[in-house]
């Protein structure tokens, strides 16, 4: 099923939580309409697949008096849907609406008259002027998941004429004027339930929709419904968890997403709101999985900056690491200690994270020496955009403040690091952030 549909199919769903959600979605018409040039294709061709039940009938025909017929094995072989449309219906949910289609179709006929006689042959339907108009209810299941169902239905038939093969052809002549009403008749009747079994086929699919979804190894993002839509003449509004998780645990975050609202905007197919509900259950997520850190080597220093990762540089801060440790490379450990927090602004979110930077002199077998371990406490800003399909954001660093936590080289001003610190966070943390995915 297309993403296009899948937010047709969703936002309609009602779900017994009254949970806030983590993310927000608004489909307006101008997304309806791109769903049902998309979606109208795929009707089309499952259209096809139908099964149009056999239908009997008698008829007095003189002057050989009744006759009874039946036909069978009816299939469609093509159909047409010229003209579509799908609304909103304010506080209800969807219609759809085809007009001025056709169905061909073909089968097999029998009949019998004189209580002795029998006939049979195959035979060539055409439906024309078909319009069919139908509500449509979604409702979740126990899972989350969508079910469908059809609200009401109405269709009507202009014409449908049949041409019949094999067989007696002067007596098919004399009731085929009956049996083209009869089967305009009986199509007329068919349609909707037709239509409804259709809708209904459609709930076995729809329970193995995954509403849990992999972001890599260490995280999945559940995308259910948790409340259900608000549906206005112009757009629908619905609510999905929006909540990161542990790849096969499942634990609630220490907090829970607040109350927010979208702009009212319609002029896009589509708007999506993420609250900071969302990216710090990311954080708490990443932070317990041990993903949020970096080792910084000198080979991520630009070249052209004096100031490299080695104990010479850090010696002329801290001279007992040059005395104890002369003439080797560095590495720094980043890490969080605790789960980064994002606060949303207008136009603007911040990071405030605690983490703490390990310094280990690099030993020629390769060991590391641990030199020192320092507080660090930064607050970052992004600017948040979309690049293709994907959410991106541009960060700039606010502040730092350093503490020290452990010294292994002996006492030492921390302030005399702020500008190698800074030097990484700015040419080798944050240019990483914000690389594209």
């Amino acid at each position: 099923m297309t993403l296009c549909w899948w937010f047709l199919l969703v936002a309609f769903i009602p779900m017994t939580s009254g949970t806030n959600p983590g993310v927000k979605v608004k489909l307006t018409e101008k997304g309806l309409e791109y769903g049902r040039q998309l979606g109208m294709v795929s009707i089309q061709q499952k259209l096809k697949s139908i099964k149009v039940p056999d239908f009997s009938g008698s008829q007095t025909v003189s002057p050989i008096g009744n006759v009874k017929y039946s036909l069978s094995n009816m299939c469609i072989v093509s159909v047409g849907l010229p003209q579509s449309a799908v609304n909103l219906v304010q506080g209800t949910g969807m219609r759809l609406s085809v007009s001025n289609a056709f169905i061909s179709l073909r089968g097999n006929w029998k009949v019998k008259y004189l209580h002795i006689i029998k006939d049979s042959g195959s035979f060539d339907l055409k439906v024309k002027g078909l319009t069919i108009g139908t509500s449509i209810a979604i409702k979740s299941d126990e899972t989350g998941r969508p079910a469908v169902s059809n609200v009401n239905c109405g269709a009507t038939v202009s014409s449908a004429s049949v041409k019949f093969h094999g067989g007696a052809s002067w007596l098919y002549n004399l009731f085929r004027k009956f049996i083209d009403k009869a089967l305009r008749s009986a199509m007329q009747k068919q349609m909707c339930p037709l239509v409804t079994n259709a809708i209904s086929d459609l709930n076995p699919q729809l329970k193995t929709l995954n509403v849990l979804a992999k972001v890599d190894q260490y995280a999945e993002i559940e995308y259910s419904m948790v409340s259900s839509p608000i549906v206005s003449n112009s757009s629908i509004d619905f609510s999905l968890k929006g909540e990161f998780y542990n790849i096969g645990k499942h634990q609630e975050p220490p907090f829970s997403p607040s109350a927010f609202t979208l702009p009212s905007q319609i002029n896009n197919m589509l708007y999506i709101g993420m609250s900071a509900f969302t990216a710090n259950s990311a954080a708490f997520v990443y932070n317990k999985a041990g993903a949020l850190h970096l080792f910084v080597t000198d080979d991520m220093i630009p070249q052209s900056s004096p100031i490299r990762l080695n104990t010479r540089t850090f010696g002329a801060f801290i001279p007992q690491i040059a005395k104890r440790f002369p003439g080797l490379m560095m590495k720094l450990l980043v890490q969080t200690v605790k789960p980064p927090v994002t606060t949303f602004e207008p136009n603007n979110l911040t990071v405030q994270a605690s983490s703490t930077v390990t310094a280990y002199a690099i030993q020629p077998n390769t060991t590391l020496s641990p030199l020192f371990v320092l507080n660090l406490e930064t607050s970052v800003s992004a600017q948040v955009f979309v690049r293709g399909m994907r959410l991106a954001g541009a960060v700039t660093l606010n502040k730092m403040t350093l503490t020290l936590g452990t010294s292994y080289v002996g006492e030492f001003q921390v302030r005399s690091l702020d500008s190698i610190l800074q030097l990484v966070l700015k040419v080798v943390v944050i240019p990483r952030l914000n690389a594209p995915p």
